[in-house]
């Protein structure tokens, strides 16, 4: 085997492991002081301006098409009476931390990406070490906890939408019961469910934020390089998520047992 080979073999490893070491960095710096308070606000807001908006829309969708399934899977069995609850359990548990981490990643990423990559090729990064600031104090830490933030605001947001909008829909389309669908919310989700979306949102925000700063501060080869390097951490965000998601998921159905009716 050829060592450009090998290095081609090898190359996913030491990324991985550099991407690892970079995090261990952000998590030492979270505690240093002074806190960047007002980049962290600065960020906060961008973050949600630029992902209010779709999050809001997607939710709908997302919740609409539940109800739409899972109202018609549950009225083949006569259950119709927990279409609400199956529907409650379905967007707080998965596809509100989803459909959070996919616009985090997708439009907060990968603006944070593309502002560092930018200031990466200007040699503003090098600056700032040369005069002895840390880029990962003062830049890196602040989007990250700015994401987490978001993160969990947004789970909410679509959470709640994606409950009104299934409402709506099993309402109106499938000719359920509102009485039914309200009343049948707490007959299978718990308050654990919750709490779950609510964490997952928070750590899909820290891996979309890491990745981004990551991939934004390594950026090389001119404009070219910072496009190539959002893409990348769209992409390694994207599988990230999915992964973590699998494994919470799994995690969380092992260890609080299930509600029943």
């Amino acid at each position: 085997m050829s060592s450009l080979t090998t290095s081609r073999v090898f190359a996913p490893i030491g990324t991985a492991g550099k991407l690892f070491a970079f995090a261990l960095d952000v998590g030492r710096a979270l505690f240093r002081r002074p806190f960047q308070l007002r980049e962290f606000l600065q960020q906060a807001w961008f973050i949600a301006s630029v992902t209010i908006v779709p999050t809001a829309l997607v939710a709908i969708p997302f919740g609409a098409v539940i109800a739409l399934q899972v109202g018609g899977l549950i009225k083949q069995f006569g259950a119709q009476s927990f279409t609400g609850s199956a529907a409650v359990l379905a967007v707080v548990r998965e596809a509100g931390p989803i459909a959070t981490s996919l616009l985090i990643a997708g439009a907060g990423g990968s603006a944070i990406a593309a502002d560092l990559g930018a200031r990466k090729i200007r040699e503003e990064l090098d600056a700032m070490m040369v005069l002895g600031i840390d880029p990962i104090h003062r830049l890196v830490v602040p989007r990250v906890l700015a994401c987490m933030l978001v993160a969990v605001f947004l789970n909410g947001l679509v959470s709640v939408v994606g409950v009104i909008g299934g409402y709506i829909f099993n309402v109106v389309l499938q000719d359920g019961t509102p009485g039914a669908y309200l009343s049948s919310f707490t007959a299978l989700a718990q308050l654990p469910d919750l709490w779950q979306g609510m964490a997952k949102a928070l750590v899909f925000g820290l891996i979309a934020a890491i990745v981004a700063c990551y991939k934004g501060m390594n950026a090389a080869g001119g404009p070219k390089g910072v496009g190539d390097a959002v893409n990348e951490s769209v992409v390694i965000s994207f599988m990230l998520l999915f992964l973590v998601n699998f494994v919470m998921s799994a995690i969380y159905i092992q260890l609080v047992p299930p509600k029943t009716g």
